[in-house]
Protein backbone atom coordinates (compact mmCIF):
# COMPACT_ATOMS: atom_id res chain seq x y z
CA UNK A 1 0.00 0.00 0.00
CA UNK A 2 1.43 3.57 -0.36
CA UNK A 3 0.59 6.64 1.22
CA UNK A 4 2.45 9.06 -1.28
CA UNK A 5 1.99 12.95 -2.12
CA UNK A 6 4.00 15.17 -4.84
CA UNK A 7 2.71 18.64 -5.13
CA UNK A 8 4.74 21.54 -6.90
CA UNK A 9 3.09 24.92 -5.44
CA UNK A 10 3.91 28.08 -3.99
CA UNK A 11 4.12 28.75 -0.62
CA UNK A 12 0.98 30.93 0.99
CA UNK A 13 3.17 32.41 4.22
CA UNK A 14 6.54 31.92 6.25
CA UNK A 15 7.39 28.56 7.84
CA UNK A 16 5.94 28.85 11.25
CA UNK A 17 8.46 26.81 13.30
CA UNK A 18 8.52 25.96 17.09
CA UNK A 19 10.68 23.59 19.19
CA UNK A 20 8.41 21.15 21.40
CA UNK A 21 9.43 19.65 24.99
CA UNK A 22 11.51 17.00 23.94
CA UNK A 23 13.90 19.11 21.55
CA UNK A 24 11.92 18.17 18.40
CA UNK A 25 11.65 20.99 15.82
CA UNK A 26 7.99 21.31 13.53
CA UNK A 27 7.18 23.78 11.21
CA UNK A 28 3.92 24.38 9.57
CA UNK A 29 2.90 26.38 6.29
CA UNK A 30 0.36 26.56 3.56
CA UNK A 31 0.89 25.62 -0.15
CA UNK A 32 -1.19 26.32 -2.87
CA UNK A 33 -1.44 24.62 -6.44
CA UNK A 34 -3.30 25.70 -9.41
CA UNK A 35 -5.40 23.99 -12.09
CA UNK A 36 -6.50 25.41 -15.21
CA UNK A 37 -9.17 23.99 -17.54
CA UNK A 38 -11.79 25.48 -19.86
CA UNK A 39 -15.70 25.93 -18.58
CA UNK A 40 -18.85 25.36 -20.57
CA UNK A 41 -18.53 28.50 -22.10
CA UNK A 42 -14.68 27.57 -23.21
CA UNK A 43 -13.47 30.47 -20.80
CA UNK A 44 -10.20 29.77 -18.79
CA UNK A 45 -11.12 29.76 -15.13
CA UNK A 46 -8.22 28.46 -12.02
CA UNK A 47 -8.91 26.49 -9.52
CA UNK A 48 -6.32 26.91 -6.59
CA UNK A 49 -6.03 24.30 -3.83
CA UNK A 50 -4.50 25.34 -0.55
CA UNK A 51 -2.56 22.17 1.32
CA UNK A 52 -2.02 22.43 5.36
CA UNK A 53 2.09 20.92 5.04
CA UNK A 54 3.76 19.74 8.06
CA UNK A 55 7.70 19.19 8.29
CA UNK A 56 9.56 17.30 11.30
CA UNK A 57 13.23 17.77 12.67
CA UNK A 58 16.07 18.54 9.82
CA UNK A 59 13.72 19.24 7.65
CA UNK A 60 11.72 21.81 9.83
CA UNK A 61 15.27 23.08 10.18
CA UNK A 62 16.08 23.43 6.29
CA UNK A 63 12.57 24.90 6.12
CA UNK A 64 12.79 28.01 8.53
CA UNK A 65 16.01 28.55 6.90
CA UNK A 66 15.15 28.63 3.08
CA UNK A 67 11.77 28.73 2.77
CA UNK A 68 9.77 32.34 1.98
CA UNK A 69 6.46 33.78 1.51
CA UNK A 70 5.63 33.08 -2.40
CA UNK A 71 8.53 30.51 -3.82
CA UNK A 72 7.84 28.07 -5.55
CA UNK A 73 8.64 24.53 -4.01
CA UNK A 74 8.22 20.54 -4.78
CA UNK A 75 7.75 18.25 -1.87
CA UNK A 76 7.05 14.92 -0.57
CA UNK A 77 5.59 13.61 1.69
CA UNK A 78 2.14 11.23 3.04
CA UNK A 79 -1.29 12.96 3.72
CA UNK A 80 -2.85 12.61 7.11
CA UNK A 81 -5.76 13.25 8.93
CA UNK A 82 -5.75 14.64 12.45
CA UNK A 83 -8.57 14.73 14.46
CA UNK A 84 -8.64 17.17 17.65
CA UNK A 85 -10.98 19.32 19.98
CA UNK A 86 -10.93 23.11 19.69
CA UNK A 87 -11.30 25.98 22.85
CA UNK A 88 -15.21 25.09 22.86
CA UNK A 89 -15.33 20.93 22.82
CA UNK A 90 -16.07 20.63 19.31
CA UNK A 91 -14.19 17.76 17.73
CA UNK A 92 -12.58 18.72 14.50
CA UNK A 93 -10.39 16.95 11.60
CA UNK A 94 -7.73 18.13 9.86
CA UNK A 95 -6.16 16.92 6.90
CA UNK A 96 -2.74 17.56 6.10
CA UNK A 97 0.67 16.50 4.49
CA UNK A 98 3.50 15.29 6.48
CA UNK A 99 7.01 16.33 3.83
CA UNK A 100 9.89 14.40 4.74
CA UNK A 101 11.34 16.39 1.30
CA UNK A 102 11.65 19.25 -0.36
CA UNK A 103 13.40 21.43 -2.88
CA UNK A 104 12.53 25.13 -3.96
CA UNK A 105 12.13 25.33 -7.44
CA UNK A 106 11.56 29.13 -7.72
CA UNK A 107 12.17 32.35 -5.68
CA UNK A 108 15.11 31.59 -3.47
CA UNK A 109 18.83 31.57 -3.65
CA UNK A 110 18.84 27.49 -3.66
CA UNK A 111 16.70 27.64 -7.38
CA UNK A 112 19.81 29.41 -9.78
CA UNK A 113 17.82 28.62 -13.13
CA UNK A 114 18.68 24.58 -12.72
CA UNK A 115 16.55 22.46 -14.69
CA UNK A 116 14.31 20.82 -12.73
CA UNK A 117 13.90 17.70 -12.06
CA UNK A 118 17.89 16.86 -11.21
CA UNK A 119 19.53 14.36 -9.82
CA UNK A 120 19.65 15.95 -6.40
CA UNK A 121 15.98 16.29 -6.30
CA UNK A 122 15.65 12.53 -5.87
CA UNK A 123 15.01 11.69 -2.56
CA UNK A 124 16.32 8.41 -2.87
CA UNK A 125 19.51 9.51 -4.86
CA UNK A 126 22.11 8.11 -2.19
CA UNK A 127 24.24 11.44 -2.60
CA UNK A 128 21.39 13.72 -1.30
CA UNK A 129 22.59 16.03 1.13
CA UNK A 130 19.05 17.41 2.00
CA UNK A 131 19.27 16.14 5.77
CA UNK A 132 16.56 14.08 4.90
CA UNK A 133 16.22 10.15 6.11
CA UNK A 134 16.85 8.05 2.88
CA UNK A 135 15.78 4.66 1.81
CA UNK A 136 18.03 2.66 0.11
CA UNK A 137 17.41 1.86 -3.74
CA UNK A 138 18.07 -1.51 -4.71
CA UNK A 139 20.64 -3.08 -6.65
CA UNK A 140 20.36 -5.45 -9.87
CA UNK A 141 20.98 -7.87 -7.61
CA UNK A 142 18.14 -7.32 -5.19
CA UNK A 143 15.55 -6.28 -7.96
CA UNK A 144 12.68 -8.85 -8.29
CA UNK A 145 12.24 -11.02 -11.32
CA UNK A 146 9.86 -9.49 -14.05
CA UNK A 147 6.83 -11.17 -14.65
CA UNK A 148 4.30 -11.54 -17.43
CA UNK A 149 1.43 -9.31 -17.12
CA UNK A 150 -1.30 -11.87 -16.62
CA UNK A 151 0.85 -13.10 -12.75
CA UNK A 152 -0.20 -9.53 -11.48
CA UNK A 153 -2.51 -9.79 -8.11
CA UNK A 154 -4.88 -7.22 -9.93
Amino acid sequence: MVNRVMLIGNLGKDPEVRSLENGAMVAKFSLATSESYRDKENNWQEMTEWHDIVVWRTVAERAEKSLKKGMTIYLEGKLTHRTWQDKDGNNRRTTEIVADYFRVIKGGSGANGASFPGEKDDPYNRNNNSGVSEAPMPTSAEEAPVTADDDLPF
